[in-house]
This record gives C-alpha cells, sequence and structure tokens, in this order.
C-alpha cells in the first residue's frame, strides 16, 4: 500500500542518514527501500533467493572494479573439450594471442576450453567464473586458488558478471551452455540492453562447427524475418586466430563506447570526425535516424559522466530502435575510416588508458 512504501521508505531513509560518506544516496535508498519492504514477506525460498544474488553481485562488482581499466574478453565453449583436441589448442593461442594485445580473459574457469582460455591467458592475466553445478563444478588449476575466480550459484548473476564487463565475447564450438550463452548475448546487443561489442564464432579449420550455425540463421531465420540480414553483422565467423583478434582489437581502433543521454544515443571516439566524414555518415546512415542528423557533440560539465570522459569527442544522433546490426555498421565505417589528425588526443586515465565505462 502507498502507507506501507512511505514507511519503508522512511526507515530506509532513517538508516542512510546515520552513515558517512553514502554515495549514490539515491540508489542506495532505492536497494534499501526494497530490502526492507521484502522483510515481512513469509517466502522464505524467495529471500534466500535475492541475499544470495546480492552477495554474488557484490562480490563480482568489487573484483571486476580492481580492473575496470583493462578491456575483456569472454571466452565460451565446451567444458567436455579433450585437453589433446584442436579446439582446446586453438583456445589457448587465442587467448594467448589476446592478452598480446592489452586484453584480459574471463571463462567459465571448469575444464576444456574453460582451461585452455585460462592456461593461454595466464593467472595474472584472466578471471574465471565458476557455476555451482552437481558436476563439473572444480574449478580449473589454472585459475584455481586465485582471487579472480568467482563462485556463484545462480546462472544469471554469473551471466549479468560476464555481460557487464566483457568487451568483447569469442564462442568456441561448445554445446547447450556455450549456445545459451551466444544467443544471449547477441540478444542483449540486438535489443539494446547490452553494449555494442565484437562477438567472433571461433573454430579450427576443417571443423565447420560455426559454418552450419551461420548458414541455419542464414537461410532460415532470416528468410522467416526472425532476425533481419543487417542483424548478420553482430557476429563474425572465423578460423583464424589472428582474424579473430584483429575483429576484437579493430572494433576499438578508435570506437571506445556508447551511452544514452537525454533523448538521443552518445558515440564516444577516441579521435575526432571530421567533416567530410560526418557528411558521409550522414547520407550513408539516415536510415538510423528518428529525426535531425548525425552531429558532434559536447557534453555538459553537469552530467554525470566519467570525469576522464568529457575530453573525449562524441557522435550525437536520435537512434531508431531495433536497428543494431546497422549501428554495428556504423562503428565499423567510423573505425575503417583514415584517422581526421585534427585536434587534441583526449585524456588518458592512469597509465595512460582510457577509462572503461560500461553504462548504457
Amino acid at each position: 500500500t502507498p502507507e506501507e512504501e512511505q514507511h519503508y521508505h522512511a526507515l530506509a531513509l532513517e538508516f542512510i542518514e546515520r552513515l558517512d560518506r553514502t554515495q549514490h544516496r539515491d540508489l542506495v535508498l532505492r536497494m534499501l527501500s526494497s530490502v526492507l519492504r521484502q522483510c515481512e514477506d513469509d517466502r522464505r525460498a524467495d529471500l534466500k533467493l535475492v541475499a544470495s544474488a546480492l552477495e554474488e553481485m557484490e562480490r563480482a562488482f568489487d573484483v571486476l572494479e580492481i580492473f575496470s581499466d583493462q578491456r575483456k574478453v569472454a571466452l565460451f565453449g565446451s567444458a567436455r573439450c579433450p585437453q589433446d583436441s584442436d579446439v582446446y589448442r586453438q583456445a589457448h593461442d587465442f587467448a594467448r594471442s589476446i592478452v598480446e594485445r592489452d586484453f584480459m580473459v574471463i571463462t567459465g574457469a571448469g575444464p576444456g576450453v574453460m582451461a585452455a582460455g585460462n592456461e593461454g591467458a595466464g593467472r595474472e592475466r584472466s578471471f574465471g567464473m565458476n557455476i555451482s553445478l552437481p558436476f563439473e563444478t572444480h574449478a580449473n588449476p589454472f585459475i584455481d586458488g586465485d582471487y579472480k575466480l568467482l563462485q556463484f550459484k545462480y546462472f544469471f548473476t554469473r551471466k549479468l558478471a560476464f555481460v557487464k564487463d566483457s568487451h568483447a565475447v569469442v564462442l568456441c564450438p561448445g554445446g547447450f551452455g556455450t549456445m545459451d550463452e551466444g544467443f544471449e548475448v547477441l540478444t542483449l546487443i540486438q535489443t539494446g540492453k547490452a553494449q555494442l561489442m565484437p562477438v567472433v564464432c571461433l573454430h579450427p579449420p576443417g571443423n565447420g562447427f560455426w559454418d552450419d550455425w551461420d548458414a541455419y540463421l542464414r537461410h532460415t531465420l532470416v528468410p522467416r524475418g526472425y532476425i533481419s540480414a543487417d542483424d548478420l553483422s553482430l557476429y563474425r565467423v572465423t578460423t583464424s586466430i589472428d582474424e579473430a583478434c584483429d575483429e576484437i582489437a579493430r572494433f576499438y581502433r578508435r570506437y571506445h563506447s556508447m551511452r544514452f543521454f537525454e533523448d538521443a544515443l552518445l558515440i564516444r571516439l577516441t579521435t575526432p570526425v571530421g567533416d567530410e566524414e560526418l557528411e558521409l555518415l550522414n547520407q550513408d546512415f539516415a536510415d538510423l535516424l528518428t529525426q535531425g542528423r548525425i552531429e558532434r557533440f559536447r557534453p555538459p560539465l553537469e552530467s554525470h559522466f566519467d570525469k576522464h570522459l568529457k575530453p573525449v569527442p562524441h557522435l550525437r544522433l536520435h537512434y531508431r530502435f531495433g536497428r543494431s546490426g546497422r549501428l554495428r555498421q556504423l562503428i565499423d565505417r567510423l573505425n575503417a575510416y583514415p584517422v581526421d589528425s585534427q585536434g587534441l588526443p583526449p585524456e588518458r586515465g592512469e597509465g595512460g588508458r582510457l577509462p572503461v565505462e560500461t553504462d548504457s
């Protein structure tokens, strides 16, 4: 009832007032009010779920925040992949190669492809997100005992941790779990619930695993209108480790991230857009707009932007939702265009890196 809502809101506000240096009081107030409203619920199973999920997210957020200035690649694939298989060796070598390009690797911490990823990336440059199951629950030796090994009871909190802090996804051959993670990420990107990021489907030469999957999407889903032809731009199939690494690195050649601000989409870049390029973008991507034009934009100083990102060049557009495939094509165009030499480089965070922000 409105009276109960007001009562619990007042209790939460009273508690917050007793704390020192509480940041983001509005969000903390919402969380506390929700917890207090559930205190009188006689549904122990629901309360256990909420408590466990909150604790898992807290732990994951704390660990991942330590490496917030590092881009990360989530690597998925079969837990049943033998160590002497081509799939294992390719996953291992990919992880080693992408780390050499200054990315970190996140795996599910189990055996098979997950072990290959942790082994290839090395303990210092990888994470493990282990799920508690009646089987296949032990972390692989390449991440076991590390503080970057996170334990999860629920798949939904684990998925949140994977996607929230990943900047690319690589899918190796696998079963239901791999398909689930792959389609989950593609769905979140397609619907705008996750940042655009590279999704690479990697299999050894002659394996054909993702070729069959790709053919199904192209010849069954697209003709029936279940996805658009542009949605095929949201992933790439390859047999080459170098091509997989290039696809990921090239995506961040110039593009940094995006966020919604007021009624528009802002695209952050590491170099400015010149007049000629801006005109070509407006000509070729007018179908992405509900009104107006693609334009340069400078965020107001009073807005809630990461302080290190204010100097970064922005593009602003009134985005037509549901066109994620075309938006990916726009980003590919920005990354492929010869970088304009005008303007000064954006300010950098610690270590010379641009801070990596994942808001939307």
